[in-house]
């Protein structure tokens, strides 16, 4: 299959309320569409990957920090250099470039454009169900998070709650007031490496251990993890940590889950090795948005059901967004490729494409 076109488009959508990145919050989310047209023997095909750093400003036009090591600019001047690159070439070469690129974001999009015209993502059905997400809004009223809490369907069973975001006194309230509503119901604890050791196990020691799954980067410190887990019992799962460069895999006491976000790691067979070597410990592997539109968080979907097929993937971010893009979740609006910003176009004439085929006959 060869490529005949490749577009890029760039896309900024508003937020309805504030998403928590870490200890920020963030009122937008922007990032890149890239379009790609290949053709092979009479078969055309046509795909949308999205490609977005969680990298930028917040609010308070502080630099994001500990997540995407590169920026939208950069991979935007990356992909501009490469699309005369691709043109005409197989659809494998993508992989080739995915493989050398040292952005994770280019290099998960890269092979992720590669798996939807293979094809590889329409073959199962998508992962639907979720894992709600729950935090203290900070540009809504205590309502909004009431409201949430008790509207969750008896479907759900586990939640994701953000800690170590406000008083230790508010989020006990928080959990609390969650397990007075649904106390059938597990937590899922993400505290951002926003604790120290003293504190965590602080907060760990007030909680009522068998409601908790697992609580993700309870330390400032990663290496005080181990030290937490003696001390609480308290399973732990990591996220950040995966977003090092130098990560290796590397079994400790505690350790459960592996909370793993695609558009910080890398290619699809990176993660597929990650998680099959973590997997073959007794660890959880669980698939996680870095809060994509509505056309990345389907791609996650589809990607969960195929890389973790028995664990529900941390996706429940769609609702702070104020419009879908290119995919429908049920938004009232859903912004299509011609309401984008190109950036970027490549198109193969006819001739070419001739020659590219004849050349390709000669070859076999």
């Amino acid at each position: 299959m060869i490529l005949t076109s490749l577009n890029l488009y760039q896309y900024r959508l508003p937020l309805d309320v504030l998403l928590p990145v870490g200890k920020q919050r963030i009122d937008h989310r922007a990032g890149l569409v890239l379009q790609a047209c290949a053709r092979a023997e009479g078969e055309h095909r046509q795909v949308e990957v999205e490609i977005a750093p969680l990298s930028g400003i917040d609010v308070d036009e502080q630099v994001l920090v500990g997540f995407s090591r590169e920026t939208l600019a950069q991979v935007q001047t990356a992909l501009t250099e490469l699309l005369p690159q691709l043109d005409g070439q197989h659809i494998d070469t993508l992989l080739d470039y995915a493989e050398q690129s040292p952005s994770p974001s280019l290099a998960f999009g890269l092979s992720l454009l590669h798996a939807k015209l293979m094809g590889k993502l329409n073959a199962i059905r998508p992962q639907t169900a979720t894992v709600p997400l729950i935090y203290h809004p900070t540009d809504a009223g205590k309502d909004l998070l009431d409201n949430k809490i008790a509207a969750l369907g008896k479907h759900i069973h586990s939640v994701k709650v953000k800690v170590a975001q406000t008083s230790i006194e508010d989020e006990l309230n928080l959990i609390y007031g969650i397990l007075r509503t649904r106390p059938d119901l597990k937590l899922r604890l993400d505290a951002n490496r926003g604790f120290t050791l003293e504190q965590a196990i602080e907060f760990a020691a007030c909680l009522p251990l068998d409601t908790i799954e697992y609580i993700e980067e309870p330390c400032q410190n990663p290496q005080d993890n181990l030290e937490f887990y003696q001390a609480i019992g308290m399973p732990y799962a990591l996220d950040e940590s995966l977003n090092d460069p130098d990560y290796q895999f590397a079994m400790h006491n505690g350790l459960t889950a592996l909370v793993i976000k695609p558009m910080l790691l890398g290619s699809i067979e990176k993660l597929a090795n990650l998680i099959e070597t973590a997997q073959s410990y007794g660890v959880r592997c669980i698939i996680s948005s870095s809060l994509e539109s509505s056309l990345g968080i389907s791609d996650l979907a589809h990607l969960a059901a195929i890389l973790t097929p028995d664990e529900i993937p941390g996706l429940d971010t769609l609702s702070a967004f104020s419009q879908d893009l290119i995919v429908s979740s049920g938004k009232k609006h859903c912004l299509t490729l011609a309401q984008l910003e190109p950036i970027a176009q490549h198109v193969i004439d006819s001739t070419t494409q001739s020659n590219l085929a004849a050349a390709k006959r000669e070859e076999n």
